[in-house]
This record gives C-alpha cells, sequence and structure tokens, in this order.
C-alpha cells in the first residue's frame, strides 16, 4: 500500500453495515481518504429495519465533521442475494460460516463497484464490531482486491478503541443502535 498524503487523499469506496458502526471509522478515515459511504446490505431484515439504518446512516453522514467530504451511496433492499449466497448454512449460528458468506457478498460488490468506479481503495466498517471476525474480513478482502485489480484497505476497526469510540459518537449524535446484528437468522437467535 502507497503511503497516504492528506494533502492528496485518494477515494475509498466504504461499505458500512450502520451508522453507528461507521461514526469512528468515518472520523478517522476522512483524514486520509475522500470517502464514499456504500450501503449494501441485502442482509438486513425487515425492510422497515433497512430503511431505518438508511436513515441514519445519512444523518450520521449529515452532521458527523469530517476533514474530507463523504458522500454516500444505497443499492437496494435485495434480499435474495442474501438468501442465495447463505443457502444451506441457515442453521449455522452467527459468527460462522453463514456470516463469513454474508461478508463475501457485501465486500465482492463493493470491490466490483469501487474497481467499476475507479476507486483507490475499498474497505468495510464491519471490523469495528467485537463480533466480527477482522481476519475473515481481511482474508475476503484481500482475496478480492487481486479479483478486481483494486486495493483493500486492511482493518481492524475495533482496535486503539475504535469500537469505544463509536458508542461514544452513537451516544453524541442519538443513533439508533440495533440489538442484532442485520439477518432475519441472528434476529431469530436474540429471541430464543
Amino acid at each position: 500500500m502507497r503511503t497516504l498524503d492528506p494533502n492528496d487523499p485518494p477515494r475509498l469506496l466504504l461499505h458500512s453495515c450502520c451508522a453507528p458502526c461507521s461514526s469512528a471509522v468515518l472520523e478517522y478515515l476522512s483524514e486520509y481518504f475522500l470517502i464514499t459511504v456504500l450501503y449494501f446490505n441485502p442482509n438486513i431484515y425487515p425492510e422497515e429495519e433497512f430503511l431505518h439504518r438508511i436513515a441514519e446512516q445519512k444523518r450520521l453522514i449529515a452532521e458527523l465533521p469530517c476533514k474530507n467530504p463523504v458522500s454516500f451511496e444505497e443499492h437496494g433492499w435485495q434480499q435474495q442475494r442474501f438468501y442465495a449466497a447463505v443457502r444451506g448454512l441457515e442453521e449455522i449460528r452467527e459468527g460462522g460460516e453463514r456470516c463469513f458468506a454474508c461478508y463475501r457478498l457485501r465486500l465482492e460488490e463493493t470491490a466490483r463497484l469501487a474497481a467499476e468506479g475507479g476507486y483507490g481503495y475499498f474497505t468495510t466498517t464491519l471490523s469495528v464490531s467485537p463480533y466480527k471476525n477482522a481476519v475473515k474480513l481481511n482474508e475476503i478482502g484481500e482475496e478480492l482486491a487481486e479479483k478486481y485489480g483494486v486495493a483493500h484497505l486492511p482493518s481492524d476497526f475495533k482496535k486503539k478503541d475504535g469500537y469505544r469510540r463509536s458508542i461514544e459518537l452513537s451516544e453524541k449524535y442519538g443513533l439508533y443502535r440495533q440489538n442484532y446484528c442485520g439477518c432475519i437468522f441472528s434476529q431469530n437467535e436474540r429471541r430464543f
């Protein structure tokens, strides 16, 4: 990876799962990148939850002071893509292979769009969560960087108090913090 020059920031396509997870990531990365937040989350269930998370993401982008401008792109509620990606993995508990298939689905779309859009880098906010496997996310990201010819920005945003900072910013901006990852399977696990 080349050295980042804050006076000549490269473009970054940043996949975001939700506003709370993106808060500390945007605060940090906007120092070094021109960011487009990509909201591609076909795993989110139900549709009302999907729309609520979009509204919160847009509100955060409008209110959070960032060194470089941040823009937003959204790719619709494509539930069937999620169900196709995790077919046969429905009974696996959260944190396992079903989640890895979901990571791949969202990261692959991000890498593809980054390559098509001429971005210098792509990454995801998912690694800010203590419930997400940063090693697996980075492994998938590096594989997709090879496939699509765009640099993956390796990350584990929960480190150096990233997760704690996301909690602080969520409180400061009054962000809606969901109590499940987003898919119907994780929602059901929380109920039982």
